[in-house]
């Protein structure tokens, strides 16, 4: 009887040192955050301002890896097989919605192959032009376009990037064909921009914030139905109040990683994101660029899936009404 009490009270002990241990130790190693883009463009910049603030969360290093190529589409293919453990992640931003429709035989199935952990911010887009262009406001900008048609060269970071879709909006909304010089990633498109070899270029704010405040390029309008309240793009009229009724575009960045990670281990992402978008420093910096961290259900997994979810229908139905 005494021998059965003490291997039933040993099992109880060891059941419970079992529920006070961590089932897994995570980080093991370095963190992978993956950027589907060249270095420099505003994703990248994003992900390096993010992978501080969260290395400190989930007390360990995160390492940005630049995949480019395909539209971004290479790079989330890599997170798709990788290994479903937590250490290999995606920052993707609005291509994660759109892709589907530009690309119809993707190498992943943006819904079922990932690992939704939750949103990060909403970016705001500015209409910026060459310093040196004749217009000095939207109307005038409008007006010109409209006339040099395919001799205004519009710019973009190629195709699936939210300059591409902001782009294709501008044209559709202004009845008007540009030419449209496609650049691999956010950097080279600014480059030619500010050396005068192309006209116009629709970026986020967090990309165009600077040259803007230094004068090296002409800013025309920003992309939400408000104006902006940061000190650099204060005063900055929308499109949609100079005549572009409706014109409304924002980018939004998410955080993935392949699905399979252990429940576990997803939770802690989830915490270490949610810890890092509070971190006083990065906010302050979004909010100085423009651009808006996410505090509501889209921070959830689940909010997070929904979003997309409804975002790949809105930009599909956009998508099909610009090809016509």
């Amino acid at each position: 009887m005494r021998r059965r009490l003490a291997i039933a009270l040993g099992a109880a002990l060891a059941a419970l040192g079992a529920l006070a241990t961590p089932a897994i130790a995570f980080p093991e190693r370095a963190l992978t955050l993956v950027v589907p883009f060249a270095a420099g463009g505003p994703t990248d910049k994003l992900a390096r301002e993010l992978a501080a603030s969260f290395g400190r969360a989930i007390g360990g290093s995160v390492v940005v890896e630049n995949v480019g190529g395909a539209g971004g589409t290479l790079g989330v293919a890599r997170v798709a097989r990788a290994r479903p453990d937590g250490h290999t992640l995606l920052l993707y931003h609005i291509g994660m919605a759109t892709s589907p429709s530009l690309y119809p035989k993707l190498p992943y199935d943006t819904l079922a192959d990932f690992a939704y952990l939750g949103m990060v911010n909403e970016v705001p887009m500015v209409l910026v032009g060459r310093r040196t262009l004749p217009a000095t406001d939207f109307a005038a900008l409008a007006r010109w376009l409209r006339d040099r048609k395919r001799r205004a060269v519009l710019a973009d970071a190629g195709p699936g990037a939210a300059s591409q879709l902001c782009g294709l909006l501008l044209q559709q909304s202004l009845g008007v064909t540009l030419t449209t010089v496609s650049y691999k990633g956010t950097a080279p498109a600014m480059a030619d921009l500010l050396a005068g070899h192309v006209d116009i270029l629709c970026d986020q704010t967090t990309n165009t914030a600077e040259p803007i405040a230094a004068g090296t390029v002409r800013a025309f309008g920003v992309t939400t139905p408000q104006p902006l309240s940061a000190p650099v793009l204060a005063g900055l009229p929308t499109l949609h109040e100079q005549g572009l009724t409706g014109f409304e575009v924002s980018i939004w960045h998410g955080l993935y990683a392949p699905q399979g990670a252990p429940p576990e281990i997803a939770r802690a992402l989830n915490a270490a994101l949610r810890s890092a978008l509070r971190d006083p420093a990065f906010v302050d910096r979004m909010q100085a660029l423009g651009a808006v961290v996410v505090d509501d259900d889209r921070l959830s997994p689940e909010g997070h899936r929904r979003f997309v979810a409804a975002e790949i229908e809105r930009w599909g139905r956009a998508l099909r009404a610009a090809a016509r």
